[in-house]
């Protein structure tokens, strides 16, 4: 079983590898494709002439690994869409609008100005063509919200997703890469013609069902805070939450709560096996109960929207429950690698969601760690030992997420361990409790003494959120964290927990060679952080220059003091720069950098007079101006503007530049200008 469970990670392993080659490398499909198949037949014509010597022969193991990798390849490529002919990329598009039939599959968080869907393709200038869209419809007086299934035709421009205009800012377009998404479109009521709203997918259907849940609920009586938590414990949705309450939840580290995951599935798994255990009383009950639990754990996944979270803790517990009811042992590492090889194996690209990641590596944290935190003490009462077990689940699960927590997010909420001996119990009683909410609502059989509670319960839950949040000191914000450094501390965290275990010399001098290699790594990130930089940001309606001397920076710019604590851009170079020394000063005419100079051209376009040739000009705040002749004066190298400037203004003098055969560089086309 051992030698079995092993060569199931080691397949695991190579079909990553195989996954992470297709992401990164592009390789050509057809070639991987013919190659994968051939060491697929080697492998089979192999294994047959060496029967009774497999054990014995490395070239087959070897082989094997290397047809694992191939079909990771082979996985990740067959799924992209690009290669297809009809899609809509490969179809010749129109001069100015095309004529576009497209099926909603999916409804997004909105923003303060649209609504977000994400749509497949049915046609594109009335050829069949398939591909994925972002579709922004912006909201009116009255808005109309479209439902998962529902048919729209529209004509209207492509417009290719923007990239980070500004360094170490969330690439979005990259995100939405890994569902196939390469364009958007920007509607409004006026052009959009609803063809059909008929349901035609097991995702449609599933809206439809959350949709009369909702009705249902909110003729009940639920209002606002407590109905979108609801939505996102019960139902897997996420978009009607509030933003101070999202917050709130962020930074008293409870947010994993409001994603469906392991957590929310083995409760509900525990109430469903609780309410079946009378099935196994029957002649065949050890088949039909694990039938009819894998069965509803299905149904409740396709309803929460099939997120990566989602859907690998219903594999999981399914295979457990499964392997649990034919009374077979089951090994919980091997059961997460057989679930993560499945999921990887139908949708590879959950490789790369944040959540998939953070979920496997909570539960690895909690079978590993959580048993050695929890021996170091043994309650002897019930009443001391249940909140122990939590804080002992919690500090585990933390152990498994922080160091990507920090990559992704910087920041650690230093609370975590009070917030979680609270919310914990409160999502067993909000998902039981709720499964019985919902039952009755849909029978409009739920009393309002049943509503006042459940609600109370919800807001109380809420309010200790926000209580905990509110201790803003113990939030630990702005953490510079690399990749090398959560693959070391990851590192540690694995050759501490063998150490514990086997305690000998070897694993003793794995671990301190892991903590050796993170001082190394910190020393080298400290190391690649002493340089200079001359910036000019990209801002909307502003003027952001930056000065970076090693850990030191300095911004010069027009921002009042709350625009500039909040600001995104500042922030996030901060961060990826490990910058420790935050000055600001506000703007000069000329900056001199190294041996450059440049020149600031503001709204008053005062630059008759200078003695000097700068190296660039930044033109700001829209000034009016002759480029022509400020050129022929100065004699630039380079023409910058900012995002301060009227897009006319831009446009006009984009193409003067190119006529003067000079760079223009266009911070809100090409980001943030840089020098190094």
């Amino acid at each position: 079983m051992k030698l079995l469970n092993f060569t199931i990670i080691k397949l695991t392993i190579f079909l990553v590898i195989g996954i992470l080659l297709a992401h990164y490398l592009k390789l050509d499909f057809h070639v991987v494709l013919f190659v994968t198949i051939g060491l697929v037949i080697l492998l089979g014509i192999y294994y047959f002439i060496i029967k009774s010597r497999i054990n014995r022969s490395p070239f087959f193991g070897a082989l094997a690994y290397l047809c694992m990798v191939g079909v990771g390849v082979t996985s990740y490529t067959i799924q992209n869409e690009k290669l297809r002919s009809h899609h809509y990329t490969h179809l010749k598009p129109s001069d100015s609008y095309n004529s576009i039939v497209f099926q909603i599959e999916e409804r997004l968080k909105p923003d303060a100005y649209n609504d977000k869907y994400i749509a497949v393709i049915k046609s594109f200038n009335n050829e069949e063509a398939i591909g994925n869209l972002l579709i922004n419809i912006k909201r009116d007086s009255i808005p109309k919200l479209f439902n998962v299934d529902d048919v729209l035709v529209t004509s209207s421009e492509l417009k290719v997703i923007q990239k980070p205009l500004n360094p170490y800012q969330f690439d979005y377009s990259k995100y939405l890469e890994l569902d196939q998404v390469y364009h958007q479109v920007y509607l409004n009521s006026a052009n959009i013609l609803q063809l059909s709203d008929s349901k035609s997918t097991i995702y449609g259907y599933a809206d439809a069902l959350r949709t009369q849940i909702n009705r249902k609920l909110i003729e009940a009586g639920f209002k606002n805070d407590a109905l979108s938590i609801m939505n996102a414990l019960l139902l897997g949705q996420r978009q009607t939450i509030d933003k101070t309450v999202s917050s709130n939840y962020v930074n008293s580290g409870t947010i994993h709560i409001l994603a469906v995951s392991g957590l929310h599935v083995g409760i509900i798994l525990i109430i469903l096996n609780f309410i079946f255990k009378p099935l196994l009383y029957l002649k065949y009950g050890h088949f039909i109960k694990p039938f009819i639990l894998v069965c509803i754990l299905w149904s409740f996944a396709v309803i929460a929207g099939l997120s990566p979270s989602v859907t690998r803790a219903v594999t999981m517990f399914s295979v457990i429950t499964i392997a649990m009811h034919l009374k077979r042992r089951t090994n919980i590492y091997n059961t997460l690698v057989i679930s993560a090889f499945l999921i990887l194996l139908i949708k590879p690209t959950f490789l790369f969601a944040v959540g998939f990641q953070m979920s496997y590596l909570a539960v690895l944290g909690i079978v590993s760690v959580q048993p050695i935190i929890y021996k170091l003490w043994k309650p002897k009462y019930w009443i001391i030992d249940q909140p122990w077990q939590i804080f002992t689940v919690t500090l585990a699960a933390q152990a498994g997420v922080v160091p990507i927590s920090l990559f992704y997010f910087h920041q650690f909420p230093g609370l975590f361990f009070i917030s979680n001996l609270v919310v914990i119990p409160f999502l067993g009683l909000i998902l039981g409790f709720g499964m019985l909410v919902i039952a009755l609502a849909l029978l409009n059989q739920l009393p309002d003494f049943l509503i006042v509670i459940y609600s109370f319960i919800i807001d109380s839950l809420n309010g200790f959120i926000a209580w905990v949040a509110q201790f803003e000191s113990f939030l630990l914000r702005d953490i510079p964290f690399t990749l090398l450094q959560v693959i070391t501390s990851y590192w540690i965290i694995i050759t501490l927990v063998q150490t514990y275990k086997f305690r000998n010399f070897r694993w003793t001098v794995m671990s301190l060679m892991a903590i050796i290699s993170l001082q190394g790594v910190t020393f080298y990130n400290k190391h690649q952080s002493q340089n200079h930089q001359f910036l000019i940001f990209n801002k909307s309606r502003y003027t952001m220059i930056g000065l970076k001397e090693n850990q030191k920076l300095t911004v010069s710019h027009n921002l009042d003091s709350a625009k500039l604590k909040s600001d995104y851009a500042i922030n996030n170079y901060k961060i990826g720069e490990a910058i420790t020394i935050h000055n600001s000063d506000s703007l000069h005419s000329i900056y001199k950098y190294k041996s450059k100079t440049l020149l600031v051209i503001d709204s008053l376009a005062v630059y008759k007079g200078i003695t000097f040739q700068p190296n660039y000009i930044l033109l700001r705040n829209s000034p009016r101006l002759n480029l022509n002749r400020a050129i022929d004066s100065l004699k630039p190298q380079f023409i910058i503007a900012d995002a301060s400037n009227y897009k006319s203004y831009l446009k006009r003098w984009k193409e003067t530049c190119r006529h003067k055969k000079i760079p223009f560089h266009q911070t809100n086309e090409k980001g943030a200008f840089i020098i190094k």
